[in-house]
């Protein structure tokens, strides 16, 4: 069939959906799923840094961006890169974890919602209550009588001593796993720090200059309990001493904003700043290969001159270049007017006013 359209518009229903072909490689999710162990390769960088992680051996960072890395390295200070959307904030992140052979990066997305508490950890307080009441359920069932204390109903400290513990209830989030103690520092990419509330930045001073934060509801227990397994992040199991985690090697941690916002003093002080500026064309064409290879870069000259020529201050983010070099290279049958259509749709300014 010639016509590259699956949906047609017709309001009949068919199976065209089937002739999709395989996704862009930095949109296949199964290149990319989550929970692989904290030591292997990161998957989830297939999609960043391309199907061969190509791109993060063929882009040539700038001095600058390169100076600021290493900054961050030596002085163990997080790295606050600022810059418009698709300057490649967040890949910057998954390519010095690729080249240090630091593991897979974690990821924190922040939202206007997010809290400090989020990073950290989680304490699932009412999922340990009603597994503590089923487990008195049961034993009142087997035998007539009650296995737990009274104390216990409200899921206090003795319900820590019985199986399955209070650890299975919490699991620490992507900032309390990147400060466990480990031999190589973590990567942590805290991304869009500027969508948050007003206090996280604020909140996130204490723990970014002391590497360490306290659990209280371990810290109860310690006495009876000083170490107990928790959930990382990583989806592991993770011992903590005395209630308290605190890193030994401080980890990278990659903060991106897209400058929507102005941020405190006593943050700028703790971290290395860089500002990234849109990618030139050796960024930009070793970006198209490592995605879509040579072919892709020989293809797409036209629509690469195009995104290299826009206007001084206009917004474009380079994933849009590379949707539509996809799709124009996905629809060959269509007519050069319905590809020059797909990538004004695909390539529009970003800054634009409403």
């Amino acid at each position: 069939m010639n016509d590259w359209r699956i949906y047609r518009g017709v309001g009949q229903p068919h199976d065209g959906v089937r002739r999709l072909p395989e996704p862009p490689p930095w949109r296949d999710f199964t290149r990319a799923q989550d929970g692989a162990p904290a030591g292997s390769q990161d998957p989830s960088g297939a999609r960043r840094l391309g199907v061969r992680r190509r791109r993060a051996e063929n882009y040539a960072p700038r001095p600058a961006e390169v100076d600021a890395v290493n900054a961050a390295l030596y002085l163990r200070r997080p790295l606050l890169v600022t810059g418009n959307p698709g300057t490649g904030k967040s890949t910057l992140a998954y390519a010095v974890a690729h080249e240090l052979k630091l593991g897979r990066v974690l990821r924190w997305p922040i939202v206007s919602r997010t809290t400090l508490q989020d990073g950290l950890y989680r304490y699932d307080a009412i999922g340990r209550l009603q597994d503590v009441q089923l487990e008195r359920a049961r034993g009142a069932a087997g035998d007539g009588s009650d296995r737990g204390d009274p104390g216990d109903a409200d899921g206090g400290d003795d319900a820590a001593d019985r199986d399955p513990g209070i650890g299975a209830y919490i699991r620490l989030g992507p900032l309390g796993t990147a400060l466990l103690p480990s031999e190589l520092p973590r990567v942590l990419l805290i991304d869009e720090l500027d969508k948050s509330d007003l206090d996280l930045p604020n909140d996130l001073l204490n723990v970014l200059e002391e590497g360490e934060f306290a659990i209280p509801e371990l810290e109860r227990v310690a006495d009876r309990r000083p170490v107990v397994e928790v959930l990382s992040h990583d989806s592991g199991r993770v011992a903590v001493h005395g209630g308290r985690i605190a890193c030994t090697n401080f980890p990278l941690i990659v903060l991106t904003s897209n400058g929507e916002r102005d941020f405190p003093a006593p943050l700028l002080r703790r971290c290395v700043q860089l500002e990234l500026e849109p990618p030139g064309e050796e960024q930009l064409t070793a970006m198209v290969e490592a995605h879509l290879g040579e072919e892709g870069v020989a293809a797409g000259q036209d629509l690469i001159g195009r995104f290299l020529d826009r206007e001084p201050g206009e917004v474009m983010a380079a994933d849009q270049l590379l949707n539509a070099l996809f799709l124009t290279q996905h629809t060959p049958h269509a007519e050069r007017l319905t590809r020059e259509r797909i990538a004004d749709l695909l390539m529009q300014r970003l800054d634009r006013s409403r």
